[in-house]
């Protein structure tokens, strides 16, 4: 028989939006983009099936890909000066996880996770053969710092962090990387960073990589996601950044898991990302999340911390019920007020309530006015 280990899976995530689908609710639920994609992401892969070979690319991946992506990392604001030796290709950034976790940990080895945190980080630690240690946030999704030490001991081998942090919106500073540093500079920790919302940072917030910082980078396993970037989850190609030492070891585990990554998608995102400006998606996932804060606002649901980054916002609904736990009031506001939501505790490994839920804003503009109408109307 097959082991759980306890832990929350995503069979949670689709009963919410199979329990939409069956009430015909309005599916604020997953992360899952409604809208087209660039059609010229589409040409391109068009283009991909007279020009390639078909052949399994390269570990690190498609070298016009590669190249690419350091052209594109040297033009953020806070500009990534990368080798193509630094770069992997990957299928996603859940087997980047994985495959970062089993290139570095020993068995009985600890990894801390900071919750709320997506389902898949505690699974991929004890599949490996480690053990997770869970931090939990306070109720304003703020680092407490000394909180975060007491969590590192001897068996301490790795943090995961995400930032842009699903579910919170919260996102790491330059100062914040520091402060981790010091905490882990004395002990060989890896800091197993995903930044899959790397390009959704609202508000004049620029994303700040750990890979920045000159010795955090050397311990670095950062994981980026084309699906993510461009709303094509189906695609399956994402990629990490790590030093070479990192990515050698990583690839001595890869070649044995999945060799390479899809091949022609991999030379249409290599095309796309030539003409691809980032701030045109960041712009209109910005101006979904201000339709949906600015429209909750004439709901009882409270809106405490507006999103700094992702596709995610949290809300308090307390104001609307104080003795339902978050996961009642989930299916409660999916089967009687007809709109879907994902509860807080959903994303803890122990906690069975809190006063949050999240929707997801990465929805077509007139599925998130009607869905906030029609809380408007019935809450």
């Amino acid at each position: 028989m097959k082991k759980n280990y306890g832990f929350n899976d995503f069979k949670f995530f689709t009963e919410m939006s199979e329990l939409a689908f069956r009430h015909q609710s309005y599916d604020l639920s997953l992360g899952l983009p409604d809208f087209e994609i660039d059609p010229r992401l589409r040409y391109y892969l068009k283009e991909s099936a007279d020009v390639i070979t078909h052949s399994y690319e390269s570990l690190a991946g498609n070298i016009l890909l590669l190249e690419n992506i350091v052209k594109f990392n040297l033009k953020r604001t806070h500009s990534l000066a990368l080798k193509k030796e630094e770069i992997n290709i990957v299928p996603c950034s859940t087997f980047a996880l994985y495959t970062s976790l089993k290139s570095i940990l020993n068995f009985g080895d600890e990894v801390i996770v900071i919750q709320p945190s997506y389902y898949t980080y505690a699974p991929s630690i004890v599949l490996n053969g480690g053990t997770p240690v869970y931090y939990d946030l306070d109720n304003d999704f703020e680092i407490n710092w000394e909180k975060l030490q007491n969590c590192i001991t001897e068996k301490t081998k790795a943090i995961i962090i995400n930032s842009p942090q699903n579910p919170t919106g919260k996102m790491w500073t330059a100062a914040d990387w520091e402060h981790l540093y010091q905490l882990i500079k004395n002990q060989e920790i890896y800091l197993i960073s995903e930044e899959i919302y790397d390009i959704y940072c609202y508000d004049e917030i620029e994303h700040y990589s750990p890979f920045l910082h000159s010795e955090l980078k050397k311990r670095t396993f950062s994981i980026f996601s084309f699906g993510k970037m461009f709303h094509s989850t189906g695609w399956k190609v994402s990629y990490l950044l790590a030093s070479e030492e990192l990515l050698d070891n990583f690839r001595d585990h890869q070649q044995y898991i999945s060799y390479s990554s899809n091949a022609p998608c991999q030379f249409a995102i290599a095309k796309y990302l030539e003409v691809f400006d980032p701030s045109e998606n960041q712009q209109i996932m910005q101006s979904k999340r201000n339709i949906f804060n600015e429209m909750i606002k004439d709901t009882p649901l409270q809106v405490e911390q507006k999103s700094e980054g992702g596709f995610f916002q949290l809300v308090n609904f307390r104001n609307v019920s104080k003795t339902m736990t978050d996961v009642e009031f989930s299916k409660w506001l999916t089967v009687e007020k007809k709109v879907s939501c994902l509860p807080l505790s959903a994303f803890y490994q122990s906690k069975q309530d809190s006063d949050y839920i999240r929707f997801s804003f990465a929805k077509k503009d007139d599925v998130i006015i009607h869905a906030m109408d029609h809380l408007r109307r019935n809450l």
